[in-house]
């Protein structure tokens, strides 16, 4: 897909609401992938925590409701669960942000 064409600038369609990540269920290096395929991210989304914050404002502009599940963080260990951490800590800050976008941590 190039950056010329229109599905690359995209946001895809989100398939459950609300969604669900398992942090447990993914091996470090597809952290970023899942939260792409799970918030329907562009294809340009960078994979890092700058741009899941753009895309996440991107994605809220529509004031559409959006819960988040989140399973598997109790369940890391070492550097996975110091980067889920800050992912963690960017949800929280979006929650304030953008009232139609809550998250939910099940234990």
């Amino acid at each position: 897909m190039k950056e010329h064409d229109e599905s690359y600038y995209a946001f895809k369609e989100i398939k459950e609401n609300p969604i669900i990540i398992d942090f447990a269920s993914c091996r470090p290096e597809e952290i970023h992938t899942m939260l792409k395929e799970k918030f329907g991210f562009p294809e340009y989304y960078g994979r890092n925590l700058s741009a899941l914050w753009d895309c996440l404002r991107d994605l809220v502009s529509d004031e559409k409701e959006y819960a988040v599940k989140i399973y598997g963080y109790n369940a890391l260990d070492g550097y996975v669960k110091e980067y889920c951490h800050k992912i963690l800590n960017l949800f929280s800050d979006a929650q304030k942000e953008w009232k139609n976008l809550t998250f939910e941590i099940i234990l």
